[in-house]
């Protein structure tokens, strides 16, 4: 059985719907934000006290990028993944991490800034600069999605879960009103697919099966929370 650790639509986000694309059996452990000060005992599994963390058997991983990677592979054959032998390889594995290091980053930052900080050391600036960056790399995006419907391999795949959390935690942000038509409707579509609603359903129900805040959680810092 798989074991996910995840805070309530926080980066773990990421492996919930791929788990959920893949029809995986998966036990669900909903965590407390931030889990490093509010659930110790979790510091004992994973030091780095972040999340996501996916347990598969001898296999544990943090990284919300990898760890889609690692299932698309380990859960293979399926169409999520784009093979080294498709011309799109390149593509598949680029905006696979650019979800995480080029869209989430600056996301965290604004996060800490604007909200998470104590108020003598919140930073308007900063925030706003981190945003305007968020944005222009976004942007990118643009010129393709106005001629497709993913992102790569003319299907949905692991890369579009990738760039999809960013866009998902931008909404929690506020700045789903300042993206383009093009990326605006690419959302549009990546909302209506069955395994994202499945994937906001079920750790809806774990968390009050648990006892955990469903108010939403997002990343403040690089790596997680």
């Amino acid at each position: 059985m798989i074991t996910l650790f995840h805070c309530m639509s926080a980066r773990s986000f990421r492996p919930l719907w791929m788990l959920e694309e893949l029809v995986l059996n998966y036990e669900l452990v909903m965590l407390p934000f931030p889990p490093r000060v509010l659930a110790r005992s979790y510091l004992d599994l994973n030091p780095l006290g972040t999340i996501p963390l996916l347990v598969d058997g001898s296999t544990s991983m943090t990284e919300s990028a990898a760890i889609c990677q690692y299932l698309c592979a380990r859960y293979a054959p399926t169409p999520l993944q784009v093979l080294p032998s498709e011309q799109d390889f390149g593509a598949y594995l680029n905006y696979l991490h650019f979800g995480e290091a080029t869209l989430t980053f600056p996301q965290t930052l604004v996060l800490r800034y604007s909200r998470f900080e104590p108020e003598p050391r919140r930073q308007p600036g900063v925030a706003e600069d981190y945003t305007k960056w968020f944005l222009a790399r976004l942007r990118a995006l643009d010129p393709l999605l106005a001629e497709r419907t993913y992102l790569c391999a003319n299907r949905f795949t692991a890369a579009d879960v990738s760039v999809g959390y960013a866009l998902m935690l931008a909404q929690h942000l506020g700045l789903a009103q300042r993206f383009t038509p093009a990326v605006a409707a690419y959302w549009e579509r990546l909302q209506q697919r069955d395994a994202y609603l499945r994937a906001l359903r079920s750790q809806e129900a774990a968390a009050v099966a648990q006892g955990v805040s469903t108010t939403p959680a997002p990343d403040t810092v690089p790596g997680g929370q």
